[in-house]
């Protein structure tokens, strides 16, 4: 089939995605969409990359790779600024809800403060700091869904909005437009398959967190008692179910993978009421999910189990990154500041060793030490702890939201041993946010808010002013 025919059948079945999960009772604000954007960039390529591919541009030397790496790119600068901006804007005028998810969330915002502090020892401050806020972009982002009049409908659309562009076009790119959405390994010449991302692993990001969306909505459509609009999600959700299970298939990428089944198993097992009631039945899965990854991981025993998925004991390499960058520590108390252990000599000594060029430790928790030492270390403990305290209290007021809340939070903490993902724009990092973030009154809101009201759910009472429509 040529690829313009292709392209017109796939713009056809995006749309007939949207069309089918339309539903006119749910009224969200149009600014979801900054959210949308952000969400697909982080899950995709910068605007930079993009227009790059679509040039045929591509960076081969290694000193303007590590410039780029360093200092960014104008065009990605001047387009998450205007994002992050326009995602204040709307905060702005909702600064009373945002005031009060934040005193809920002090654990969060300490931790975020702390980072902030961290840049003052960072040998490179300033590329420190605009990290650190691009990462205060991803919270913006999360906090424009959480404050919207229907929040339970805005987590839907988000997800679902996100995964009707990414996954097909990704279907498309590796199917039609191999510049596109294929690479290949420099000394055997074999394909490797990106779809809209620029490698293997993040394609498995994207399939990891949009599918668990998918499947999500798919369990939500089988305890609705609305016929139409139940065979509509299933039709829509299954379709991006297959879709996601075949772009897995493709990108080979065993961690995203694995992390996908567990999560959806403990969605499935969480659907049944019997399971739901027993808030210690949930503790016992989490539990066993979590030691499931260790055991694979690091344990004597994951030899045979990485084995089974055809993968080395070594991960692919990994213990012997996260031995290196461990021995060059400096300051094991503070770190090297946020986001700062990939800059400088210790980047230029890593890219001198390893042909492919790491850019992280693959290992959330390794990467964190590095750059906030154990101080961060600590306080983002505490973010967990408190996280998962609230993802439990969601799960016990209404498990059709906690689930997914529930699956998130699972899934960011395994996914880590593996891959770095606490940072700045990764759909794990944001999903985990928008799982672990404390919400006055939770998630779903049945009407506008068309008052002022005294919401008393997990916190003192929370003065929520009305939000005018932007």
């Amino acid at each position: 089939m040529p690829a313009g025919i292709a392209t017109l059948i796939f713009a056809a079945g995006i749309l007939g995605l949207f069309l089918l999960d339309r539903d006119p009772k749910s009224r969200t604000y149009k600014a979801l969409w900054i959210a949308v954007i952000w969400l697909s960039l982080a899950g995709s390529r910068s605007v930079g990359q993009w227009i790059d591919t679509l040039h045929g541009h591509s960076i081969t030397d290694a000193a303007s790779e590590e410039s780029a790496y360093t200092e960014g790119s104008p065009t990605d600068r001047l387009a998450y600024s205007g994002l992050l901006l326009a995602g204040l804007i709307v905060l702005v005028r909702r600064r009373q809800e945002v005031l009060g998810i934040l005193r809920l969330n002090w654990p969060l915002a300490a931790f975020f403060l702390y980072c902030a502090v961290s840049i003052a020892w960072s040998d490179y401050p300033d590329v420190a700091f605009k990290r650190w806020i691009k990462a205060l972009g991803d919270v913006v982002m999360v906090l424009i869904v959480l404050t919207d009049r229907d929040r339970y409908a805005a987590i839907k659309r988000v997800l679902a909005w996100t995964g009707f562009l990414l996954i097909p076009i990704s279907v498309l790119f590796i199917k039609f437009y191999p510049d596109l959405g294929r690479g290949y390994h420099p000394w055997t010449w074999t394909p490797y398959y990106t779809g809209v991302t620029t490698n293997k692993n993040e394609l498995g990001c994207i399939c990891l967190v949009l599918g668990l969306g998918f499947v999500w909505r798919f369990l939500t459509a089988l305890r609705s008692d609305r016929h139409a609009a139940r065979n509509k999600q299933f039709l829509a959700f299954g379709a991006g179910l297959a879709m996601v299970l075949w772009l897995f298939w493709m990108a080979n990428s065993m961690t995203s993978l694995s992390c996908f089944l567990l999560a959806s198993v403990l969605m499935a097992a969480t659907s049944v009421r019997l399971v739901a009631r027993k808030t210690w039945v949930v503790h016992l899965m989490v539990l066993a999910i979590v030691l499931v990854s260790v055991s694979a991981l690091f344990l004597d025993m994951g030899g045979g189990i990485l084995a089974t998925m055809g993968r080395d004991p070594t991960l692919t390499g990994r213990t012997d990154i996260w031995k290196l960058v461990l021995g060059m520590t400096g300051n094991p108390v503070v770190g090297t500041g946020f986001e700062s252990f990939w800059l400088g000599k210790r980047l230029e000594k890593m890219w001198s060793i390893y042909w492919w060029h790491p850019r992280e430790s693959h290992n959330g928790y390794i990467e964190m030490f590095l750059s906030l030492g154990w101080m961060g270390i600590v306080m983002f403990g505490i973010v967990l702890v408190t996280g998962y305290r609230t993802v439990v209290s969601a799960f016990r007021r209404n498990a059709e939201e906690g689930k997914l809340r529930l699956a998130y939070f699972v899934v960011a903490v395994a996914y880590n041993f593996a891959e770095s993902a606490f940072g700045t724009l990764n759909p794990v990092w944001i999903c985990f946010l928008l799982a672990t973030i404390a919400v006055p009154g939770g998630w779903i809101k049945s009407k506008p808010r068309k008052a002022a009201v005294a919401v008393t759910t997990l916190a003192p009472p929370v003065t929520a002013a009305c939000v005018e429509q932007v």
